[in-house]
This record gives structure tokens, C-alpha cells and sequence, in this order.
């Protein structure tokens, strides 16, 4: 298990009285797609009694429901844990700390470098109610259309389980993978058969054309092309060009 695994088991997710166990299903495949693994339900409706339809909506997200954890109480659902964050959509008069999916993430990555922690969602009609709450160090808000603000609880998970992905790194894709840039000499090569083709259909102007090649250079060295690419580049070059060959 790599660290940032290790990191992300100690997160759980707490759904607290989830009423439709379908909901269920699809709060274990949000947490799948984003690396999350431990499911907590708190005296959920219907469930395991309709665990098949917890299952259909989980999508190969079986093996998270098969190793769900059903509890009875919140404070059970949450021992251990040293960081608690309640997740609700409604304003409260009384007022918790209240942080944005995002700063809830990077709390949530940081406290679980040590510990567990918790983020808790409560039943689809209401939220948390203020009891729960009350066991929460922060309350996190997910901004949303104020004329429609109701999200479905596995969009709330979602969007949450997606902010602490992206904290913990593991979003980090190798957009370059499989593919290696271009060796120096290929690309000089290229970068001088640009500035014939330039010279040639009549686009640089002497007078700049150290600076114009300069910021070519830079942009394509951002892009870091492939040998393949160049060669496709070149091609349009000398298409260009009407096939001329360097001179």
C-alpha cells in the first residue's frame, strides 16, 4: 500500500439514516472513482434487507458495499476518528465553522497523514440535524444554484470525494505516458525547417525575426512534441513550402 493509499483508507465516509438504498450503491461507486474506501452507515432504511438494490446502483463497486460497516449510532460510526466534517445544503442559525468542499479536502488529507477521519453526510430529506452537528469540528457547504440547491446525496459525496482526490495527489496523470519529446537535435532540426518554411512562404520579416523565432521556440518546447509529431509538423512545413528541400 503506497502512502497516499494508506492516507485515503484513513478517510470514511458516514452516511447517517440513508433512506433509499440505491443512494447507498451509488455513494460506494463515487467513493471508488476517487480512490475512497471506507463506507460507514448509520441505521440505514431498507438496507441490507434490499442490498440488491444498493448493488445495481454500486456498479463494480461491490466490493465497497460487501465491506461496509453498519452501526447504530453516529458516535459509533465515528470512534477514532480526531477530525469529524458534516456535510450539509441548509444555512444554520447557530454558526459551526464552515469550510468550502475544497478546504474541507485539504483538511480532511492532512489531519488523515495521522488519523482518521470522518465526513458525514446525513439522510437524503433533511441533512444533519443540529445534534449530529454538534459532533462535527466543521460544517462543509457545497456552493450550488441558490434557486435549486438540493443535490442528491451521491452528488454531495461526489463532489467531496473528488476535492479530496485532488488534495492527496492522486490525480496526478502522466498526460505523457507511452510517449517520449523529442530529442534536442530532432527538435533544433524541426525548429530550423520551421524557419526556412517562415522565410519562404513570405511570413517572418527579417527585421524580427529573432524574436518571432524565440517565442515559437518556447511555445513548442511547452508542448513538448513527440518525434512522430515533429515529423507530422515538418510535413505540413514542406506542403507548405511546395516541398522544398532545405537549403
Amino acid at each position: 500500500m503506497t502512502g497516499d493509499t494508506q492516507m485515503l483508507s484513513r478517510i470514511r465516509i458516514v452516511l447517517v439514516n440513508t433512506t433509499h438504498p440505491g443512494n447507498i450503491g451509488a455513494v460506494a461507486r463515487a467513493m471508488k472513482n476517487m480512490s475512497l474506501s471506507r463506507l460507514v452507515l448509520v441505521s440505514p432504511s431498507r438496507y441490507p434487507e434490499q442490498a440488491d438494490v444498493a448493488f445495481a446502483r454500486a456498479s463494480g463497486a461491490h466490493d465497497l458495499l460487501s465491506a461496509a460497516t453498519t452501526v447504530d449510532s453516529l458516535d459509533e460510526a465515528v470512534a477514532g476518528c480526531r477530525l469529524i466534517m458534516g456535510s450539509s445544503a441548509r444555512s444554520r442559525t447557530i454558526g459551526w465553522p464552515m469550510l468550502t468542499p475544497r478546504q474541507c479536502a485539504a483538511k480532511a488529507v492532512d489531519a488523515a497523514g495521522e488519523s482518521d477521519v470522518a465526513l458525514v453526510f446525513g439522510t437524503e430529506r433533511t441533512g444533519l440535524t443540529n445534534d449530529e452537528l454538534d459532533r462535527c469540528h466543521h460544517l462543509v457547504q457545497i456552493p450550488t444554484n441558490p434557486e435549486y440547491s438540493s443535490l442528491n446525496i451521491a452528488m454531495a459525496v461526489q463532489v467531496i470525494a473528488y476535492e479530496v482526490m485532488v488534495a492527496s495527489g492522486q490525480h496526478a496523470v502522466n498526460t505523457n505516458r507511452g510517449r517520449l519529446p523529442a530529442t534536442a537535435e530532432k527538435f533544433d532540426g524541426f525548429m530550423q525547417h520551421l524557419e526556412q518554411a517562415l522565410d519562404d512562404i513570405g511570413f517572418s520579416d527579417p527585421r524580427r525575426s529573432d524574436k518571432l523565432m524565440r517565442r515559437l521556440r518556447r511555445m513548442f518546447l511547452r508542448a513538448q512534441p513527440d518525434p512522430d509529431e515533429l515529423n507530422l509538423l515538418r510535413g505540413i512545413l514542406s506542403a507548405a513550402q511546395g516541398r522544398k528541400s532545405m537549403r
